[in-house]
């Protein structure tokens, strides 16, 4: 498990809660729209490096599956990292699964996004539930755990929509709710970079979506939760569509910075750039 900086009393740095429990339905049936509507040959195009669209949806089937309590992934062996064992798990349950047709993968996704989605439904948004290590929270709240749980099959839509030749889902709801959550990384992001109390940074999304995240520094680390103060020592604006590939590094921070319009402190703006929200 990841270390925990942030005691109970101290999840406000995260920011307000997020409520993604009504989104997953939907979302289940858009993946499975765009599954039953895919050509033979389409299965086999390349979603992310190393895995096919089949392999992806493999993948979101082992999600349902540990998050249903039917897959046991088992522990990570001495010294290996977190990311190195979720990473050997997930390609573990893939391989497993690379025989599988198309017809039964969508039908075991139907089934398990469906009991999925009514479980999440049903869930205490406070109670304490798994831990979010991009956001440094172990345990998180039931809310973050949700809606980071709401941005990984999103993604995983969206990777197989362009390998297959489509751009990104543009309903402005999930994509919204998407950046909101992924935006909950900049606290841990900016963890190691000092700055005076009451320093502002704030990123700011333009596009099909918008919205504004503003960061303070705080004793200790810095703060999602603090109320607007003065003009931010800096602001990055980004387009949403940058802003969602860097956040789960299908572009790199360096490709962001390029794109991004910058005001005031590059160093701030340059850390800010660096937000991963998916373990990397």
């Amino acid at each position: 498990m990841v270390t925990q900086p942030y005691d109970r009393a101290g999840l406000s740095r995260l920011g307000a809660p997020i409520d993604a429990r009504a989104l997953f339905r939907p979302e289940f049936k858009a993946l499975l729209g765009l599954l039953r509507g895919l050509g033979d040959g389409q299965w086999n195009e390349i979603a992310v490096p190393g895995w096919s669209v089949h392999d992806v949806a493999a993948h979101i089937l082992g999600d349902c599956a540990a998050r249903l309590g039917r897959r046991d992934p088992g522990a990570p062996a001495p010294g290996e990292t977190l990311e190195a064992f979720i990473h050997r798990a997930n390609q573990e349950w893939v391989d497993r699964h690379r025989d599988t047709d198309p017809a039964s993968l969508v039908d075991a996704l139907e089934r398990a996004g469906t009991e999925l989605a009514g479980r999440f439904e049903r869930a205490d948004p406070d109670a304490p539930s798994l831990g979010v290590s991009w956001a440094g929270a172990d345990p998180a709240p039931m809310w973050l755990d949700c809606a980071r749980e709401f941005t990984e099959y999103w993604t995983h839509r969206q990777q197989i929509r362009h390998a297959v030749g489509l751009d990104t889902d543009p309903e402005p709801r999930a994509l919204s709710l998407v950046l909101d959550t992924f935006m909950r990384a900049l606290p841990h992001t900016l963890r190691d970079i000092e700055a005076p109390p009451g320093t502002r940074l704030e990123l700011a999304v333009d596009g099909p979506v918008q919205g504004t995240w503003t960061v303070t520094a705080v004793p200790g680390g810095w703060s999602l939760g603090e109320a607007p103060g003065d003009r931010p020592a800096a602001t990055v604006r980004l387009d949403s569509e940058t802003a969602w590939r860097l956040c789960t590094r299908g572009i790199q921070p360096d490709t962001a910075l390029a794109r991004a319009r910058v005001r005031g402190d590059r160093r701030l703006a340059e850390a800010a750039c660096r937000i991963v929200s998916v373990v990397y």
